[in-house]
């Protein structure tokens, strides 16, 4: 009786915890299921909704040529310093340059020096009318570098001097094509050299005027053994510095100084009151070309007589070739104003590309 007793009060027991919980279960909606159980919907209500991020296209740059900055690794030789940045306000192409070096090309498998330097025109920019500084790459081929020497001289400089590249601190230094900047320089056999300029634009606040002015009558320096055909040409290239410059060719045999100048001036390009100046500073120009050819002879005597025959071969056969930039609908059209007239020193490039 008693085991039935306690087993009776066991269920009554466990009946009552049931109809608790029943009773619990109904007071919160009528369901039995946990807070863990909720729907998915609910669940997902009670966290922050997640944002997908926008799908971003690829962006894609046009893989670099491998010669594609080899004009300006030439220095602009006897280019100002304060318009060195004016060369880049245009995006000039020397796509032809490249291509000299491809197979086939001109200047394909030979050892070549480069040099740069600018040449200002007159040109129609965008409808209109500016003086433009067309950056220009020579390229000398050549067994041995052409010279180790840099010319200094102009109008305002009374004297003329040739002194070593190293005193500018310029050299001729190998130029590196893009796939083989990885590469150690010392192992590669580059055929290609550059005129460089280690002279820091930032320094030059520290130097004297004068040293800075030298860099601006740079011209690099070639001793030819034959004269040039037109080294003993009387006419003149003038610029004269106006706003617009006067630009003309004067012949000092054929033109009479006081007829040229009338002539401009009944032609409004050159003003009246501006006559005088005009007339001298065509005379300096006409004295100035007649004290280079001069020099120039008895220079290319000296030189020929005092070089070895290994080197006089290398002079002999020795090519210029001129590169201006190529035409692009960016670019000004600079069709008419080329000319293969190099400086003082070369003369007149073989080819003009």
């Amino acid at each position: 009786m008693r085991r039935k007793r306690k087993a009776a009060a066991a269920k009554a027991e466990t009946a009552a915890v049931e109809a608790k919980r029943e009773e619990e279960g109904g007071s919160s909606g009528g369901s039995s299921k946990s807070s863990n159980e909720l729907p998915k919907e609910s669940k997902a209500s009670t966290r922050g909704k997640r944002i997908k991020a926008p799908k971003t296209e690829p962006e894609f740059f046009p893989e670099k040529r491998n010669l594609e900055d080899l004009w300006q690794a030439a220095f602009p030789v006897g280019t100002e310093w304060e318009n060195m940045d004016k060369i880049r306000e245009i995006n000039w192409n020397f796509s032809n340059l490249e291509k000299a070096f491809e197979e086939g090309g001109e200047l394909c498998g030979k050892k070549v020096y480069l040099f740069g330097c600018t040449e200002p025109q007159l040109l129609d920019v965008k409808n209109e009318q500016k003086i433009v500084l067309i950056p220009i790459v020579v390229a000398v081929i050549s067994p041995i570098p052409p010279s180790d020497k840099i010319g200094i001289k102009s109008v305002q400089r009374e004297t003329e001097e040739i002194i070593p590249m190293k005193a500018m601190k310029m050299a001729w230094v190998p130029y590196i094509p893009l796939e083989d900047r990885h590469s150690q320089v010392d192992r590669l056999k580059t055929q290609i050299f550059t005129l460089a300029c280690t002279q820091r634009r930032s320094a030059l606040k520290h130097l004297k005027i004068e040293r800075v002015k030298q860099y601006d009558y740079c011209l690099p320096y070639f001793q030819p053994l034959k004269a040039d055909e037109d080294e003993d040409d009387t006419v003149v290239n003038i610029m004269f510095p106006l706003e617009p410059p006067v630009v003309c060719d004067f012949d000092w045999e054929l033109d009479d100084i006081e007829e040229f100048t009338d002539e401009l001036v009944q032609e409004e390009a050159l003003p009246n009151d501006q006559k005088d100046a005009f007339k001298e500073y065509v005379k300096e120009q006409v004295r100035e070309r007649k004290r280079a050819q001069r020099q120039a002879k008895e220079a290319r005597k000296k030189a020929i007589e005092d070089m070895d025959p290994e080197t006089r071969a290398a002079f002999e056969n020795m090519r210029f070739y001129k590169f201006y930039p190529v035409q692009t609908p960016e670019t000004p059209d600079i069709s008419k104003v080329k000319v293969p007239y190099i400086n003082r020193y070369y003369g007149k490039a073989h080819f003009v590309m």
